[in-house]
Order: structure tokens, then sequence, then C-alpha cells
């Protein structure tokens, strides 16, 4: 994720979430964002990470942040990986691959040792004035969450 450096400009983006309205960077403004990027839906390691930040989401909450879970995923695949585990925040949709790739997180990676192109595991956070305040490449989902949530409070 080099493409992004902490103080940088974050990214614009408007992609739909699970309930095809839109969400844009700018519906944002003012608060912290967790944008986390993930590679599908219904898939062991996703499901781990997606409970993960909503076990934390009421701390990230009281500290001023909202997320947002993002991959290549249809609406409607999010809509029913939301409800399938009351997640309290949205899922966003980026077929086009468009913001996935401004942040960085799509490119080569390496899985079961064949190399192949697909969403890169990572999350950024984006401060109250739109700027890059930490990015997370190629991250592992377990522990995750609280990980980001120790960079808030740090943050805060």
């Amino acid at each position: 994720m080099a493409a992004l450096a902490v103080g940088s400009k974050a990214p614009d983006f408007a992609l739909e979430n699970q309930d095809g309205r839109r969400v844009s960077l700018m519906d944002f403004a003012g608060k912290l964002l967790v944008i986390y990027f993930y590679p599908k839906d219904n898939t062991p390691g996703c499901q781990k990470e997606a409970e993960s930040f909503r076990e934390h989401y009421a701390k990230l909450k009281s500290k001023g942040a909202e997320v947002v879970g993002v991959s290549k995923d249809t609406v409607a695949s999010h809509l029913k990986f939301r409800e399938k585990l009351s997640l309290p925040f949205d899922l966003l949709s980026d077929p086009g691959l468009d913001v996935l790739k401004a942040y960085g997180a799509w490119g080569k990676k390496v899985m079961y040792g064949r190399e192949a192109e697909g969403t890169i595991r990572s999350t950024v956070i984006v401060d109250r004035d739109g700027k890059v305040a930490a990015v997370f490449p190629r991250v592992k989902p377990d522990g995750h969450a609280e990980e980001v949530l120790r960079k808030i409070e740090a943050l805060v």
C-alpha cells in the first residue's frame, strides 16, 4: 500500500452500500473513518474480520470513528453478509475496483503458492480533515480491529 502516505489527502469515493445508497468520503467530514478492505463476503477470514469490527464498533464510535468495509462484491451480496452477521456499519461495493486501487488495496498477492491479482486485506484511517492518518497494509483478521482501536485511541 505504498500509494498512500500518512498526511496525504484521502482519495475521494462514492460507492453504493448494501442498501443501494451512495456513500461518499464527504459523508464522514469531521469524523474519523476506518475503511477496511477485504477480499470476499462469506469467507472465513472476512467473516472473522467483520465480526471483530462489529465487536469493537461501540468503542470506535465512542472515540468519534465510523467504520466501512469495502470489497468488489455486489450490493446484494453485501446485504446478505451484513444481515447474516448483524453488522452495524455499511459495506460498500466497488465492482469497478476504482476505490480499491486508489487506496492501494488491489494488486498482486500470493495465495496457496500462486501469484494472482486481487484484494489486499488492508485498512486506512482517515482523519477529521480528510487526510490519511494511518495505513495498515496486508493485515491478518485476528486482532486487527483491536490494533485499529489502539491507533484511534492514540489519535484522539
